[in-house]
């Protein structure tokens, strides 16, 4: 993505020193990242560009007409002139509103294309991160990036440097126009432009610093409000929507301090420039009427000096406004750069190994040690080693924070191990392509992952191309086809976000559905029955037993009445793989399996 180059070496989330140094210049550098994204689109770039080419040039006709016009039409020298002049200023402003017109429309699209492109870019981007990023970053703030920053960039690609480009042209012409009329009066309109563009370079710093300041306290407010709507429950049974409502307060008062600062900043530079145009326009023509009235300038070329003039300071004017707009969005780039210049931790290897077909099922942990990021000092993982032959039934049990979920994390290769090997049919994880690698697997997780679109969709979800009669089937098979039948619209039924509308049971049913449509060779199942009453435990087992004939199956469960009938049974304990075997000889080895047995199977005995 041309937001940031693909070789730029990831970063932290706090900024960079000399970040925070360059952070107060005018820069428009970050808005040269947005050029790949305009040169996609040469055609409506390049009529664009037209249409301010010839919308500043009819612009600029207009005073000769009105020379022409005051020195000859009213001079009672060929009246009849004066129709010609006239309609000939008609004429130049229907062209003058066409290309303005045609400006509007081209800019405006290339500003919403822009958008829509850098936003896909920056989301598949986002989407490619590994669980690591996401541990350490708030989701609101990513979306914030990808929205409020987005938008920024929006004004700048559209109407902003449009804007600028045509002020520029506008500017150049005018003061070329105005050197050939009138040299002398020319050099007085040079000297004061300093005065108008100094202030300009002053007050942009101040806006720049305070635009993205605003961008940054907006991000923190949005990451707070999108991480308490997502615990929503949780935060209205513990009472909390008071302190949660003036903390958000707080934080939409700093960031709307942060934009009224921009407004001062955006407004003093704008009205200082405009007095200082105004200004300089009525010290110009005072200048100008002294020559016409000693007789050494016409009244008509005095008129279009002046109204050069006029274009000119209005250019200078729009500028002003403009590079509020422009150094306000330059900041934008950066704050999705940083983004992107989250390189991904977890990525397929420059060559991967092919993986081999038919895929066998095998898993195998040789050694494997691993500690997650935000706790470098305590291993999940402990010198495990295990093999899981191919269509074997596998069950990790152990306590809470044993390692048990951290297996399925590093087979699916979400994290790398620090230490060992994790192979899946024979082939290194980080040496095969993440996808291939991905595809082998079908997951169940414990806290079920619906989104907010049809109950078909989210069976079908990763299994693109299925028929309907193929997600019927998949629904049957994890017995969910009766109560979706039931539901208002059936397959087509949507969910809220979560699947908030469906009880536990049903969402975790249809996530076995979607499992059982991915037909994929090694099934992991999390906790895959726990939000179940007995009943339906009793069918969806039925139904897993179908589903994991003749693939491999991991199975993670606190109830041990699941899997009393694995084929093998891992126990595990503080990260280290600590016993092995079937139920009957783990209950005979009288070690922690046969105590978590004793608990569960004979809990009158445990108290």
């Amino acid at each position: 993505m041309p937001l940031e180059p693909a070789s730029a070496p990831a970063r932290s989330a706090e900024p960079h020193p000399e970040e925070t140094g360059k952070s107060r210049r005018v820069s428009l550098k970050p808005l040269a990242r947005i050029r790949p994204y305009l040169l996609r689109h040469k055609g409506m770039l390049a009529a664009a560009l037209i249409a301010l080419v010839v919308a500043a040039g009819a612009m600029l006709a207009l005073p000769l007409a009105l020379r022409r016009m005051i020195d000859l039409g009213f001079s009672g020298i060929e009246p009849e002139l004066v129709d010609v002049y006239f309609g000939t200023l008609v004429g130049v402003g229907a062209l003058l509103a066409l290309a303005s017109a045609a400006r509007f429309y081209c800019v405006n699209w290339l500003g919403e294309r822009i958008v829509a492109d850098i936003r896909t870019d920056v989301f598949a981007h986002l989407t490619g991160l590994s669980p690591a990023f996401y541990e350490v970053s708030h989701s609101g703030e990513v979306m914030s990036r990808l929205t409020a920053d987005t938008t920024q960039v929006k004004a700048a690609a559209g109407t902003a440097i449009s804007q600028a480009i045509r002020n520029v042209l506008l500017l150049a012409g005018s003061v070329v126009m105005m050197i050939v009329t009138s040299p002398k009066l020319s050099l007085a309109v040079l000297i004061v432009i300093p005065l108008i563009v100094l202030p300009l370079v002053a007050y942009g710093r101040s806006v720049r610093a305070r635009s993205r300041y605003a961008q940054d306290t907006l991000a923190e407010a949005s990451a707070y409000a999108s991480e308490s709507l997502a615990q929503v429950k949780v935060l209205q049974a513990y009472t909390n929507e008071g302190a949660a409502t003036g903390r958000f307060r707080r934080a939409m008062e700093r960031a709307s301090e942060a934009a009224n600062d921009r407004a001062k900043a955006r407004a003093g530079l704008t009205a200082i420039a405009m007095f200082l145009v105004f200004a300089s326009v009525v010290g110009v023509l005072w200048y100008g009427a002294q020559d016409v009235l000693s007789g050494s300038m016409t009244g008509g070329t005095l008129g279009q000096f002046v109204l050069y003039a006029v274009f000119a300071a209005a250019a200078v004017g729009g500028l002003s406004d403009v590079w509020g707009e422009v150094a306000q969005a330059a900041g934008a780039p950066n704050g999705l750069a940083s983004c992107w210049r989250r390189s991904p931790k977890i990525a397929s290897p420059p060559h991967p190994t092919p993986m081999p077909q038919p895929a066998r099922g095998e898993i195998a942990f040789s050694n494997v040690r691993f500690a997650y990021p935000l706790r470098p000092d305590a291993d999940a993982l402990d010198g495990v080693s295990f093999t899981v032959k191919p269509g074997e039934r596998v069950a990790l049990v152990g306590p809470s924070g044993a390692g048990k979920t951290t297996i399925f994390a590093l087979l699916l290769r979400f994290y790398d191990p620090s230490a060992g090997t994790v192979r899946v049919d024979d082939v290194p994880v980080n040496m095969a392509d993440l996808h291939e690698l991905r595809s082998r697997f079908a997951i169940v997780p414990q806290e079920t992952a619906l989104f907010a679109d049809s109950v078909a969709a989210n069976i079908a979800y990763g299994a693109e191309g299925v028929s309907r009669a193929q997600v019927e089937a998949a629904a049957k098979a994890a017995f969910a086809h009766d109560f979706i039948a039931a539901l208002p619209e059936g397959y087509d039924t949507m969910l809220g976000e979560g699947g908030v509308t469906l009880s536990a049971g049903q969402r975790q049913r249809i996530a076995i559905a979607a499992a059982v449509l991915r037909d994929a060779p090694i099934l992991l199942l999390d906790e895959a029955t726990s939000a179940l009453d007995t009943a339906n435990e009793t069918m969806v087992q039925k139904a897993l037993d179908t589903v994991m004939e003749g693939r491999t199956t991991l199975v993670i469960a606190h109830r041990l009445s699941t899997v009393v009938n694995a084929d093998r049974i891992l126990v595990f304990d503080q990260g280290r793989l600590v016993e092995e075997g079937t139920h009957q000889q783990l209950v005979a080895k009288s070690g922690l399996y046969a105590r978590l047995a004793s608990l569960q199977f004979a809990p009158d005995a445990a108290e």
